[in-house]
């Protein structure tokens, strides 16, 4: 085959991309991001377990937001006979950049596949072939779909009444936009509880709301729901920065910008300042620990999704160690309200022994004795124990659920959204449970 640059570098960032969007294994991810020569508090590089959804330009959104669906894979009548097997969609791209592969193509030594992706059989990479950055598959090009690519589903149109708008909130720690769910039977009149959601990285607000059902548990519980939006501009990733030192301490940082952002909500709109609340996954998660903590005046209870505990790291290097090990011999800031944790046993990006570290920051100004346990399974088939512990007056102080084989996606969530574990059990309606009983105990 005559070499020709140009059409090699097309090539090359094609294959590039094929392998960069995949659902890379966390793991793997956070191993690239903390190779020697990593900065401390530099941006996390990382990516969820599914791709992030796309959005349309304009239009009506529903309890997410509107999505436009990915194009069809072309059929296979190219006539590409570069390795016998080809996959359909390979053959295309192949066929449209005019390539053949020569025999004896092999994938390079070092190069991991997206986790749950298997190449088509006969197909092979020539023996030292690179990918450069920056490349991009041809339109209309998809990759098969596997456990973690699975088909996104258009997320419920918005009920009659209710509203999903965008805003921005801005002080002295800096700017972030942000959605506002309002159910359909709101009344000005009459305080309704508010529940802040932070996304997890990758994502923003209309994907995890789509993914949460958070809006559609707000319409059905009469509650207003809050997404704080984290732009790229803050971290490449969207993570929210809780490994950083600046944004572990009130009234700096991210945490004074969504405790901020809550206040204006709430001058803004009918709210009840006793069920106030606030819940996160992964990134969002860790980020909820520390806002709830240096803000209890503010927020109720706190809902940690896959996260981590308050001080578990405060700078990149020790982030990435805390998600893999834990964070051993920490200093944080022990919780002073009420939380409830969700974390499944085989989440390989952030190791479930940071849910064991909130749980005991949660519980150490009570000592609270053995919780009541019980194992459950459940409606969509995955097996869990939650573990209900209570002060000494009896008083529910803590909850924690231990998803069996869940990964690090959000329990009982929906395909419409990504990091989400359809199979259950309900995270979205076990925490606005959880927030409600908490407030009806101290109104008690």
């Amino acid at each position: 085959m005559k070499y020709d640059s140009p059409l090699m570098a097309r090539l090359q960032a094609a294959t590039q991309q094929l392998l960069k969007n995949g659902p890379l294994g966390a793991a793997a991810t956070m191993d690239e991001a903390g190779e020697p020569g990593a900065q401390a508090g530099a941006t996390p590089n990382l990516k969820d377990l599914n791709e992030a959804p796309q959005y349309a330009a304009s239009g009506k959104r529903g309890f997410g937001g509107k999505r436009t669906a990915p194009p069809a894979p072309p059929a296979d009548d190219t006539g590409n006979d570069a390795a016998p097997g080809t996959h359909p969609a390979i053959a295309a791209m192949l066929d449209k950049l005019g390539v053949k592969l020569p025999q004896g193509f092999k994938m390079p030594e070092g190069v991991q596949m997206p986790e749950g992706f298997k190449m088509p059989e006969g197909f092979k990479m020539p023996e030292g072939f690179k990918m450069p950055e920056g490349f991009t598959l041809p339109e209309g090009i998809n990759l098969p779909e596997g456990p973690a690519m699975r088909k996104r589903t258009p997320p419920p149109p918005l009920p009659e009444g209710a509203t999903f708008e965008a805003g921005t909130f801005t002080n002295h720690a800096g700017t972030r936009g942000y959605k506002l769910y309002v159910p359909s039977n709101y009344d000005a009149g009459t305080p309704m509880p508010l529940v802040v959601m932070l996304h997890g990285c990758t994502q923003d607000p209309d994907d995890f709301a789509a993914g949460t059902k958070m809006n559609l548990v707000g319409e059905e519980s009469g509650c207003l729901v809050l997404y704080p939006a984290q732009p790229q501009s803050a971290n490449q990733s969207r993570c929210w920065n809780w490994f950083s030192k600046n944004d572990q301490q009130r009234e700096r940082g991210e945490p004074a910008i969504i405790a901020g952002m809550t206040r204006q909500v709430m001058t803004q709109y009918a709210v009840d300042a006793g069920q106030v609340s606030i819940a996160g996954l992964s990134a969002g998660g860790a980020m909820a620990v520390i806002v709830g903590a240096l803000y209890p005046e503010l927020y109720q209870a706190v809902g940690v999704h896959s996260g981590l505990p308050f001080g578990a790291a405060h700078d990149l290097p020790a982030a990435l160690q805390a998600m893999k090990t834990g964070a051993p011999g920490r200093k944080g800031g022990a919780a002073t309200r009420p939380v409830i944790v969700f974390h499944g046993d085989k989440d390989h990006t952030v190791a479930a022994v940071n849910a064991e570290q909130v749980l005991a920051d949660a519980l150490a100004p009570h000592g609270s004795g053995a919780p009541a346990s019980e194992s459950a399974k459940a409606p969509g088939g995955r097996k869990y124990t939650r573990d209900v512990h209570t002060n000494r007056d009896g008083a529910v102080v803590a909850e924690h659920w231990v998803l069996h084989g869940g990964g690090h996606a959000w329990a009982g969530g929906s395909p419409s959204g990504s990091y989400t574990d359809c199979k259950g059990p309900d995270a979205s309606r076990e925490m606005v449970r959880f927030f409600k009983a908490v407030a009806a105990a101290r109104q008690a």
